[in-house]
């Protein structure tokens, strides 16, 4: 699960500026080139992940191994990319016609490079049924450019001595109930219930709640459609809750990481994290640890929950189209996946592999983990059975970070009691529109 939301925040999009006018031009300009080196190299698929190296090092040795074993002639030549330097990186490859010809993306990234028409379709290249080892939404989250790798799903850890003292057995399951929640852990604690961050270039979390509040975000032109009856009620929500002290103060100025802090530190009754998150708290703060417990992931109305993907795709420049597609089907099948997600704490995407996982975990014996890791595994167990009513809930459209800036910002500012919430949500629409006329036209 650290593999994701460990890092609290996916990569900018390229969105607007000229790194994104850059790569329109390279991608416009290139297509698919001749032979990159000889007839030799075209021999070499080349394979890119985010960050696995070096810890996954044995896992994909072995599997590129057996996958050259069953493709005689074909060599796949694997580079580890540090999240830092990918944009650059890939950019560079672009332009010098050597891209690689399978890519570990997530999908705001890989949404603004099919945009640029810099991705294959991969309809072109798959065999028929091959959506079908997959779990319904996440396939269709990719939009035929993706093949889904590895998943995670927030659920809520809550601290049960707050809980108790608020008069609570359980942290609430829904949005509309948080405002009473808020107010009796206030009051009665003197702590906070929950931390949601609303600093633009952060956690996307409160994005994702305005959709499951029901605010449709965009349109199909790209327009804002969040001006709406549910996007005033969201902004009035989130004003409401700031401005009666009933969020920390800091949410406005600072990221993810304090929520962390703050629930470390016993001043908080709930965050929103993932399994693994136990196995720190019980380093860090082991007291803390003892009473805390996993329940399930805050929703809407739909009682749907937000999963956070990691994809792979085939740039368009690939000479070795058809091939990198038959990798990518292999890394994520359900062997393959399951012994991934139990090395990396993640979840597959391939849903007999999470079957089996989920199997796994509901079998083992709690006595024989000892307390700390069987909360760890009931924790586990309860992630993966989210992903029954989970969704990409905030589409993978180019400038999806753009779109949260503005809407941040100006929620921000009716936070601050600088503006009304509905005067803020109007000037969130008005950026947006000006930012989409823009781009789109």
């Amino acid at each position: 699960m650290a593999l994701i939301q460990s890092r609290r925040r996916f990569l900018e999009l390229l969105g607007g500026g000229s790194a994104a006018a850059l790569l329109s031009a390279g991608l416009g300009s290139c297509g698919r080139p001749g032979p990159r080196v000889d007839s030799s190299a075209a021999k070499v698929l080349n394979f890119w992940t985010l960050d696995l190296a070096p810890k996954f090092n044995g896992y994909l040795g072995k599997l590129i191994a057996a996958w050259e074993g069953q493709n005689p002639g074909l060599r796949v030549r694997w580079t580890d990319v540090p999240w830092s330097s990918v944009e650059r990186k890939l950019l560079a490859a672009v332009f010098a016609r050597t891209a690689p010809d399978l890519v570990n993306l997530n999908p705001p990234f890989a949404a603004n490079l099919a945009s640029k028409g810099g991705l294959l379709d991969l309809s072109d290249v798959l065999p028929a049924g091959a959506a079908d080892a997959y779990l319904p939404a996440i396939w269709e989250a990719g939009q035929q450019f993706a093949i889904p790798w590895y998943l995670t799903a927030r659920i809520t850890m809550a601290n049960r001595r707050l809980l108790e003292r608020a008069g609570y057995g359980a942290p609430p399951s829904s949005w509309d109930q948080v405002p009473a929640f808020a107010e009796a852990v206030r009051r009665r604690t003197g702590r906070y219930a929950l931390f949601v961050t609303v600093v633009p270039d952060d956690s996307a979390e409160l994005l994702e709640a305005l959709v499951q509040m029901g605010v449709k975000l965009l349109d199909g032109e790209q327009r804002a459609a969040f001006n709406s009856p549910e996007g005033r009620r969201a902004f009035a929500f989130w004003s409401d809750l700031y401005r009666r002290g009933l969020l920390p103060r800091e949410v406005v100025s600072q990221g993810y990481r304090r929520a962390i802090e703050l629930y470390q530190s016993g001043d908080l009754a709930q965050v929103a994290t993932g399994p693994d998150f136990l196995r720190n708290l019980q380093t860090n703060a082991p007291g803390i640890a003892a009473v805390t417990a996993p329940f399930a992931p805050l929703t809407g109305a739909r009682a749907e929950a937000n999963v956070a993907v990691m994809n792979l795709v085939v740039p368009k420049q690939s000479l070795l189209a058809a091939e990198a597609a038959r990798f990518a089907l292999f890394l994520t099948n359900a062997p393959n996946q399951l012994a991934f997600a139990e090395q990396a704490r993640v979840l597959p995407s391939n849903r007999q592999a999470l079957q089996q996982l989920e199997a796994s975990l509901a079998a083992a014996p709690r006595s024989a983990a000892g307390a700390q890791e069987g909360l760890v595994q009931r924790a586990r167990l309860l992630s993966v059975q989210t992903l029954r009513q989970a969704g990409v809930l905030v589409p993978a459209s180019p400038g999806v970070k753009r779109l949260q800036a503005i809407v941040y910002t100006q929620l921000q500012r009716a936070m601050l009691g600088q503006v009304g919430s509905d005067a803020a949500l109007a000037a969130a629409a008005d950026d947006w529109n000006r930012y989409s006329r823009a781009r789109w036209g």
